[in-house]
């Protein structure tokens, strides 16, 4: 939560009265973050690395038994270019990609489902990509394979974790953000030649977001990928 979607998330959900429980590896470097929390004592910081299951596990034992409406799994990483393009795959490079997407929302899930479930809304939702739409895939040459693979691995994952959970009445879907203004998308244009992509803010973005999040009900999460016009990306 410390920049780009993450950062607006908290931003935009503590301007309109939530309580936001904001996670982010260097809280103390969060400059932004910090300021927002600084601001609105409703905006709660905490330290947390997705990759790392000590301090998953330690989050989930700080808000034991408190109840979390919404559970947003935005941590991600694209991965270096030089390490996922064809002639130059590295086995580690795609762990490590896999770990932070893939697992790392599946994780931070599994150990905060019950705070979700003893929630109003009950709602877990993962930040997914148009990029792991494999029907889309063939049209997107030169892309990153791992982060396009471990996208895909997220969309299971979240339809895995929907169907275990169905029956205590949690809704658990992902959403793609659209080509937003951010660090991540600025890299990937760069790198990937994607200069002619319209782009959206980081505002715009988790605005539209938002505003699904908010709709979502069981038989619309497990219809697919939604896409921030409303739509369903194709799996």
């Amino acid at each position: 939560s410390d920049r780009g979607l993450g950062l607006e998330f908290a931003r935009q959900y503590a301007a309109r009265g939530d309580t936001v429980i904001a996670t982010c590896r260097n809280p103390d470097k969060a400059t932004e973050l910090q300021a927002l929390a600084t601001g609105n004592k409703r905006v709660l910081i905490e330290a947390l690395d997705v990759s790392r299951d000590d301090q998953i596990v330690a989050l989930a034992a700080r808000y034991k038994g408190r109840p979390i409406d919404i559970l947003i799994n935005n941590a991600g990483v694209l991965g270096a270019r030089d390490e996922q393009s064809l002639g130059t795959l590295k086995r580690q490079a795609f762990h490590e990609v896999m770990d932070v997407n893939s697992f790392g929302p599946l994780a931070v899930s599994q150990a905060l489902r019950e705070n979700v479930i003893a929630s109003s809304q009950k709602k877990i939702i993962a930040i997914t990509s148009g990029l792991g739409s494999i029907s889309w895939a063939g049209g997107i040459p030169l892309g990153p394979y791992y982060y396009r693979m471990s996208k895909v691995a997220l969309n299971m994952g979240m339809q895995a974790l929907g169907a275990d959970l169905k029956s205590r009445g949690a809704i658990v879907a992902v959403v793609a953000p659209g080509v937003a203004e951010t660090a991540m998308v600025t890299a990937y244009r760069h790198d990937y030649g994607l200069g002619n992509y319209t782009t959206l803010s980081a505002k715009e973005s988790v605005s539209k977001m938002i505003a699904i999040i908010d709709k979502l009900d069981q038989s619309q999460a497990e219809r697919g990928s939604h896409w921030i016009d409303g739509s369903i990306v194709p799996w």
